[in-house]
């Protein structure tokens, strides 16, 4: 399923997306638009799928990706994100 075919807040994430459909879809949520995706703004993006415990898993997210210490998630820090999410959201995302 292609996620920028989908209603972002009303729907959750059911089938596989590929990485490139996760970082746009990522995207939407960097509120500030600094290329770099916060505790905050990954919350958000998982209360638009029905995450539940939003505030601990985004806490955790974060410190699962953020390689360099610095409470964000930038592009470099992406493939760490997606590990997270397919281990503990249960997200199917795959290379192709």
């Amino acid at each position: 399923m292609a996620i920028r075919n989908m209603t972002v807040a009303t729907r959750s994430l059911d089938g596989d997306m590929t990485v490139d459909e996760f970082k746009e879809w990522l995207r939407r949520f960097d509120v500030d638009r600094d290329g770099r995706i916060s505790r905050d703004e990954l919350r958000r993006a998982m209360r638009a799928i029905r995450a539940r415990f939003t505030g601990w898993r985004s806490r955790q997210g974060i410190s699962y990706a953020d390689v360099d210490g610095d409470g964000y998630i930038d592009d470099g820090e992406v493939d760490g994100l997606i590990e997270y999410a397919q281990k503990s959201l249960g997200l199917r995302i795959v290379a192709y």
